[in-house]
């Protein structure tokens, strides 16, 4: 049997009188990069925070790692293993780049509001925040307040904390927004090291980075999905091209 990490049947999410996620069925794979592309409007990021439990459905079930987490809290979903980025870059500014990382560490270990621990106590988890920032390449990084990072580098940040949670699944909302051609390469690579012996599911617009990076490609367009397949296969499929890429493309 085929080894399924995420696990959506039938996800509705409406607004009044407007659907936005229309019976939505996606089975993500364990240990793929798998992407979720469509226009804008699609529904793309309100199936991110459906699945994170920011938003409830109106219906359908969320089965993550074997639990149903239809109803549960966005924290406790978090605790299992399934963690997000976000489309804006969220980082503590006056920290330092560390401070951030080890903030991260310290959810993990369940005092993250204990702000006046000793410092011999908090260096305890620098080792390991060392280690993450050489992972996402912001060696040499350590002290420097994350305000003062550029935008690519605050990006690497941002996943470097995420990993700190040590997460099963990382949900990616659109990471190269706003990111140069070298940021952009640099993003790739780094994505493609933190799928090592982890899922990705990925939104994102940059359909090159798609093509280079996911597994399987999921194209939603007005709530539903509209095709699935790897890339070469979703992209030659004409209903893609008339909803997403374009008649023309």
């Amino acid at each position: 049997m085929s080894d399924v990490i995420l696990q959506v049947r039938g996800l509705v999410k409406a607004f009044g009188g407007f659907t936005v996620v229309d019976g939505i069925d996606l089975d993500v794979q364990r240990h793929s990069i798998h992407a979720l592309i469509g226009p804008n409007g699609a529904g793309k990021t309100t199936v991110f925070n459906l699945l994170t439990r920011f938003l409830s459905p109106t219906r359908g079930r969320i089965h993550f790692d074997g639990a149903d987490i239809t109803t549960e809290e966005a924290s406790d979903v978090a605790c299992r293993g399934l963690v997000r980025s976000f489309q804006i870059s969220s980082v503590f500014p006056h920290l330092s780049v560390l401070e951030n990382v080890r903030l991260g560490l310290q959810r993990k270990r369940g005092d993250s509001f204990h702000f006046l621990r000793s410092a011999a106590r908090l260096s305890e988890l620098d080792a390991r925040g060392r280690e993450l920032l050489a992972a996402v390449g912001l060696d040499g990084f350590e002290d420097v307040a994350a305000a003062e990072l550029p935008y690519g580098r605050k990006r690497a940040l941002e996943v470097a904390t995420t990993l700190a949670l040590e997460p099963k699944m990382l949900l990616l909302d659109e990471p190269m927004a706003g990111l140069g051609r070298e940021d952009i390469q640099r993003m790739t690579a780094l994505i493609r090291e933190v799928a090592r012996g982890r899922t990705v599911l990925i939104v994102e617009h940059n359909l090159k980075v798609i093509a280079d990076l996911s597994d399987t490609v999921t194209v939603l367009a007005r709530g539903r999905v509209l095709a699935q397949g790897d890339y070469s296969r979703v992209a030659a499929d004409p209903a893609v091209r008339e909803a997403y890429l374009g008649v023309e493309a």
